[in-house]
């Protein structure tokens, strides 16, 4: 697959400014994100649920650490986890609507991770080409070889630690309205059909 990075240089920028970052991504996405990234130090957060072990397996094997926890089950001891990595000097790469849903909703624990360790999120995203959407909750997009990829990088989002619900709330929906935008961008970029819209939120 030829791959094309778009925005790239806002990694350096971040890098220089913040020293880490956290990258966000929906989970429908998740398959060739491990090359979004290139530094050597990176790590996520992985569901403890026994149906996540093999992608846990395979993120092992890529060079990607794993925090243990999600969303519904572990997720304060997963936070705690991944602020401690940041003190290690590990960059993030987070699923905010992972593991499972509700599909490209923002959930607020990338949102307080960023508050917590002071660290920008960037929003990325992911299209190919030549490929399809498997039938999975989140529409995940299964590449074809031989196609044509790409990968935008949007523009840093800090989070302010003392920053008041209100605020955390504001920051939910501009990172999950850029994520948006980035990603249906990236799907138009290679000619690829755009993502029905996200389910509507449960009453």
């Amino acid at each position: 697959m030829r791959l094309d990075y778009r925005n790239r240089e806002v990694l350096d920028r971040a890098r220089e400014e913040h020293g880490q970052y956290i990258l966000a991504f929906w989970h429908s996405r998740l398959l060739l994100m491990r090359f979004v990234y290139f530094g050597d130090k990176v790590a996520t957060l992985s569901s403890t649920h026994r149906d996540s072990e093999m992608l846990g397996r395979v993120l092992t094997r890529l060079g990607v650490t794993r925090a243990l926890g999600s969303s519904t089950r572990g997720g304060l001891s997963g936070m705690r986890q991944l602020l401690r990595l940041v003190r290690d000097g590990y960059d993030l790469a987070l699923t905010p609507d992972g593991p499972r849903g509700p599909r490209r909703r923002v959930k607020p624990g990338v949102i307080a991770t960023a508050a917590h360790s002071g660290k920008p999120v960037i929003p990325v995203a992911f299209a190919a080409s030549r490929g399809r959407r498997v039938g999975s909750w989140d529409r995940t997009l299964l590449p074809y070889p031989f196609g044509r990829g790409v990968y935008l990088y949007g523009e840093p989002m800090l989070v302010p630690r003392d920053g008041s619900k209100d605020d955390f709330e504001r920051l939910r929906k501009r990172l999950e309205e850029n994520l948006d935008t980035l990603t249906d961008e990236a799907d138009r970029a290679v000619g690829f059909p755009i993502e029905d819209p996200r389910p509507e939120p449960e009453s």
